[in-house]
């Protein structure tokens, strides 16, 4: 190949620019190291394991992948996939770790194995135990590593000796193996509840909670792959509305082999959240009602094993479950982020320390002095400060900012020493700096590629809902050329904000403008990070309020936009794939042609945790179900008559929103003798396919689209 990359297949084999860029961070408690990943470059996918001593200045390598391989290739789990594919995990080596209390030993799988590496010393060796190996996690002492294989949490001396199992499936007289394992997430946890681990260990380190999942009860999926019709199947225990979810419990487990089950009233609150277990106080547990109107916080009696309500949250639509929370302030204190007189609060203990001009995010740290947040503008806000998430301290006096500048910005802290991460509209990738009592003391390096185009978003308000927007026009475009097609490009749903002050995030958009389109990218309700009246406007109605504000965004902007009104065409992937086809089949007089990628067309499909949140139990919401599908039993659901040329994109092996999906839409278009194209993608997950796939399903949208819009 010869010449400059072009960007889609740069964009694909730098996976989005997030390979060589540092990430997951942790601060030593004493403040003089820096814990981090990063891979060599901007096209190795192989993460390190790295220390930034901040005394000497020098960043080091703790763990090598492929020295402690001996150069061999990666050899996966199941269990490690589906991980990987729950957190949207798409780079190789050192993915994830974890650390003890002094951040002085770490410890991380690697193609199965247990390695742990001495942080101080900068050194790393495997430890010889059963594999394949899941989520290792030293003590808070760093005496021992407790990690999970084989279904079972087992637990090994830091210098490799006395490995041996704390749980196991069938280990209980009347227990059976199938479908029982301990200490891992289960789907619905890691999938929709971003909680991602499955055991935590006591502060004194001879303790863990530990969750005993059992899927006997969920129903069972086939995924097979019809390009190779010789492999198997692949079994998918996947917990649709309306069906039973996995049974979880949650035990006590002490390294001398005692076992308590921790009560709670599971039949009321089956769902466990979140759990926190920290010096400052008994262990702390969020569970939730199966239909999220309601959810408990608990302590836990870690002698008997009984719970204490200490606060219970009710909404009369859902409750929203954060990063961060529920947690201990030092002196025993409850940190929790809820929603009150409008606005997305901090409250610790029973006092809001936050109102309506802050909207909290997340809690990023918990010190005696103040807490860490980061937040975008409430409802209330003096500026709307379109896109923008800034870090903040917190505490009885009041509220400090601490990132300056338009843009995106998170944290992590111990002690004195934070690292702050900040992307900007201006700027490629994200600058990591770390701060010593405020003061840049230190900028971890970047290793990520610069995208060869520069995206120019403009961030605007649309329409009397005042729609966040990011309007995109091409590179070279001049106002005497008129208005151009246009391109929506939302995700448009919940968890999914789209309009952000980050360069990055707006670099496809900007390339699909560069192909002479006015591209817009509009967050309507449902969507994240402005209040919880704007999240929760999608209740019952995914197919009215987010289809209706991608329709009024784009009527609001043409006013003082070039936009050819006549020329509409819409695309996405996921959520933003629903509203794509949503679009082209119920608002034709709108949307001349569409793009739908791993599209919901069928909610009765879809995850229990997340659909019935929005649309509540299909058994007693048939019609808000088929009234929100594109697709019921029937055939096409609500189709205006007017038919608009469709493309659907859908990998085969899609374990979230599965192909039937897509089949399904494509059989109900065909029975209606509606003309549309279906892409099928052999061996491809919910994630970006290989780079040459994603190259080319970029220019078969865009051809696709020129050719439906009548352009030249």
């Amino acid at each position: 190949m010869t010449g400059q990359i072009s960007f889609p297949r740069q964009y694909a084999r730098t996976q989005r620019f997030t390979l060589g860029a540092p990430r997951a961070f942790t601060v030593s408690p004493d403040g003089t190291r820096v814990v981090f990943l990063r891979s060599r470059s901007g096209t190795d996918r192989a993460n390190l394991l790295w220390v930034r001593d901040l005394e000497s200045g020098q960043e080091r390598i703790a763990a090598d992948p492929a020295a402690l391989l001996g150069g061999a290739s990666e050899e996966l789990s199941a269990e490690e996939r589906a991980r990987r594919e729950r957190s949207r995990e798409g780079s190789a080596g050192v993915v994830g770790y974890a650390v003890d209390e002094a951040v002085e030993l770490a410890a991380f799988a690697l193609s199965g194995r247990l390695f742990t590496a001495e942080l101080r010393a900068g050194t790393a060796r495997e430890l010889p135990v059963p594999g394949p190996v899941v989520d290792p996690r030293p003590s808070p002492d760093g005496r021992r590593v407790a990690y999970v294989a084989g279904g079972a949490l087992r637990v090994v001396d830091a210098d490799g000796a006395g490995d041996r199992a704390l749980a196991a499936p069938g280990g209980g007289e009347s227990e059976n193996a199938d479908g029982v394992t301990y200490g891992l997430a289960e789907f619905i946890a890691a999938e929709e509840m971003d909680r991602s681990r499955g055991f935590w260990w006591s502060p004194d380190s001879e303790r863990l909670l530990v969750a005993r999942v059992d899927e006997s009860p969920v129903q069972r999926w086939w995924i097979a792959d019809p390009a190779n019709p010789d492999r198997e199947p692949q079994e998918v225990a996947y917990p649709a509305a309306g069906t039973p979810n996995a049974d979880v419990r949650l035990l006590l487990i002490g390294l001398d082999g005692s076992r308590t089950e921790v009560e709670w009233d599971r039949a009321a609150y089956p769902y466990l959240a979140r759990v926190h277990w920290s010096p400052a106080g008994p262990p702390l547990l969020l569970v939730q009602a199966r239909d999220q109107r309601g959810q408990l916080y608990l302590t836990v009696d870690t002698e008997t094993g009984r719970t204490r309500m200490l606060h219970a949250d009710e909404d009369p639509v859902w409750l929203d479950l954060f990063p961060g929370v529920p947690a201990w302030t030092p002196d025993g204190r409850l940190v929790r982020i809820a929603d009150e007189g409008g606005a997305r609060v901090l409250v610790v203990g029973a006092r809001p320390l936050t109102g309506p001009q802050l909207h909290v995010r997340a809690v990023l740290d918990v010190s005696q002095a103040d807490i860490l947040i980061s937040a975008s503008a409430g409802p209330e806000a003096s500026d709307p400060a379109i896109g923008e998430i800034h870090v903040h301290r917190v505490n009885e006096l009041g509220t400090e900012r601490l990132s300056e500048g338009q843009g995106v910005h998170s944290a992590v802290r111990s002690g004195t020493v934070s690292v702050l991460s900040s992307a900007t509209l201006g700027a490629s990738g994200a600058t990591a700096r770390v701060l010593s009592d405020g003061k840049s003391v230190a900028t971890i390096t970047s290793y990520a590629e610069q995208p060869v185009l520069t995206a120019r978003a403009r961030l605007t308000e649309a329409g009397t809902r005042r729609i966040p927007c990011a309007v995109l026009l091409p590179t070279d475009y001049r106002e005497d050329q008129g208005p151009l097609p246009v391109l929506m490009d939302p995700y448009g749903g919940p968890h999914g904000q789209r309009v952000v002050a980050a360069h990055n995030p707006h670099l496809t958009s900007q390339w699909f403008a560069d192909q002479g389109f006015a591209v817009v990218v509009a967050d309507g309700r449902g969507t994240p990070g402005r209040s919880p009246a704007w999240e929760k406007g999608v209740m019952n109605d995914f197919a009215g309020a987010t289809l209706d504000d991608q329709v009024e965004a784009l009527q609001g902007l043409a006013g003082n936009h070039p936009l050819d009104l006549s020329r509409v065409a819409i695309r996405g992937w996921s959520y933003g794939g629903y509203l794509a086809a949503l679009a082209v089949l119920r608002r034709p007089d709108v949307f001349h042609a569409g793009v739908a990628g791993a599209p919901v067309t069928d909610f009765r499909l879809y995850d229990t945790h997340y659909t019935e949140r929005y649309l509540g139990h299909p058994d007693e919401q048939g019609k808000v179900y088929a009234a929100n599908s594109l697709v019921t039993d029937e055939g096409l659901s609500g189709a205006a008559e007017t038919h608009r040329p469709l493309m659907i994109i859908h990998g085969l092996a899609d374990d979230n929103v599965v192909a039937a999906h897509t089949l399904r839409l494509s059989s109900a278009l065909l029975a209606a003798g509606r003309p549309h194209e279906v892409l099928p993608l052999s061996g491809v997950t919910h994630m970006t396919p290989q780079e040459q796939v994603a190259e080319n399903l970029l220019l078969l949208q865009v051809a696709f689209l020129k050719r439906s819009l009548g352009m030249a």
